[in-house]
C-alpha cells in the first residue's frame, strides 16, 4: 500500500473503501484479473450507466424527433453504445487513478483501490488503459463519419478532466463535457450532423452531472480538505444544496427547450415533470453529511436517466 496511507488504519480503509469486493463480477473472474476489473470499476456499473444514458438519450431524441425511423440500426447502436461506454469508462478510471494515485493513497475511501494498494504498477495501468481505448475505437468505427470524428472530439476533456481538481473549483463541470458528450454522439448516429436539439440535450446532461456530481463529492469533502482537492462541494458548502437544486432546474429547463426545438408532441413535458420531481426529491431530501447517503442518491441518478429516456419515448408514440 503507498506510503501516504499509512496514517489510515487498515480497518478504516476497509469501512470507507468505494470497492465492492462482493460483486459478483469480481467473484467470478480469476484472482489475477480483479485488481484490473476493480481499475475499470467493473464492480461499480453507475458510472458506465450515466456515461451511457446520455448515448441513449440522444438516439431516443432522434426517433421523437422524427428525423429517423425507428429500424434495426436503434438497437444494434445502442449495443455498440453499450459495449463502448464500459471500454471507455474503464478507461477513463484508470486514467483517472494514475493521475490521482498520490491523492488515493491519502484519502480513506480510495486507498485500496488497485495502484495506490500496489496491486498493479503505473506502467501496468497504461497498458490496461491503452487495450480498453483500442476496444472504445473499434466501437467508435461502426459509425458514419460524423459521429466518429464528434466521438474523438471528446477526448480532449476526457483527458484534462482528471487534473481539474487540482486547478479549477468546478471539476464537476469538466465531468459533464466529458460524461455527457453521448448525446450528441447517439445524435448523430442516426442524423448524420449536430443540431440545436442535441446541443441543448447535451447543455441539460451538464447541468444534470453538475447536481449529482456535487452530491458525490459530498462523500469525500473532509478528505479533499486536509489534502487541498478542489470540488463544488467543497466550494459550496452549507449552499450545497440550494446549488443543487439550481443545477436540476437548469437540467429540467434545458430538456424543456430540447424537446420545443426538436418539435417533440406537448407530452413529453409530462415526462419532464416526472424527471423534475425525481431531481427534486433528489436535491431536497439527500442528507450531504452522510457519505452513505450521498452514494445511494448518486446512484439513484441512473433511473433518473432512464425516466428521460421514457419521455422521448412517449413523446414518439404520441406523435406516431
Amino acid at each position: 500500500m503507498h506510503e501516504d496511507s499509512d496514517n489510515i488504519t487498515a480497518d478504516r480503509a476497509r469501512q470507507a473503501s468505494d470497492i465492492v469486493a462482493a460483486s459478483p463480477i469480481l467473484r467470478a473472474l480469476p484472482g489475477s484479473w480483479r485488481p484490473y476489473a476493480r481499475l475499470a470499476r467493473l464492480d461499480r456499473p453507475i458510472g458506465t450507466w450515466l456515461l451511457l444514458l446520455p448515448c441513449w438519450q440522444g438516439l431516443a431524441l432522434v426517433i421523437a424527433a422524427g428525423a429517423a425511423p425507428l429500424d434495426w440500426r436503434v438497437a444494434w447502436y445502442a449495443a455498440l453504445f453499450a459495449i463502448g461506454s464500459l471500454a471507455m469508462r474503464g478507461a477513463g478510471c484508470v486514467l483517472n487513478d494514475i493521475a490521482d494515485r498520490d491523492f488515493d493513497g491519502r484519502v480513506a475511501r480510495t486507498v485500496m483501490r488497485p495502484i495506490p494498494a500496489g496491486e498493479v504498477s503505473v506502467f501496468q495501468a497504461f497498458v490496461f488503459m491503452g487495450a480498453l481505448g483500442l476496444i472504445g475505437l473499434a466501437v467508435l468505427l461502426q459509425f458514419n463519419m460524423t459521429t466518429v470524428v464528434v466521438g474523438v472530439a471528446s477526448l480532449p476533456f476526457v483527458a484534462i478532466y482528471p487534473f481539474m481538481k487540482r486547478i479549477t473549483w468546478w471539476p464537476q463541470f469538466f465531468l459533464g463535457l466529458a460524461f455527457n458528450w453521448g448525446a450528441l454522439v447517439g445524435w448523430t448516429a442516426l442524423a448524420g450532423e449536430v443540431t440545436a436539439p442535441a446541443l441543448l440535450l447535451y447543455a441539460a446532461g451538464i447541468f444534470w452531472t453538475l447536481g449529482y456530481d456535487t452530491i458525490y463529492a459530498h462523500q469525500d469533502k473532509e478528505d479533499d480538505a486536509l489534502i487541498g482537492v478542489k470540488s463544488t462541494a467543497r466550494l459550496f458548502e452549507q449552499n450545497s444544496r440550494r446549488w443543487i437544486a439550481s443545477f436540476y432546474a437548469g437540467t429540467v429547463g434545458w430538456l424543456l427547450l430540447a424537446g420545443f426545438f426538436a418539435g417533440l408532441h406537448w407530452s413529453y413535458a409530462l415526462g419532464v415533470c416526472v424527471v423534475a420531481w425525481r431531481l427534486l426529491k433528489q436535491a431536497t431530501e439527500v442528507d450531504l453529511d452522510d457519505p452513505q447517503d450521498c452514494l445511494r442518491a448518486f446512484h439513484s441518478n441512473r433511473d433518473v436517466g432512464f425516466l428521460l429516456i421514457g419521455a422521448f419515448a412517449v413523446a414518439a408514440a404520441f406523435a406516431a
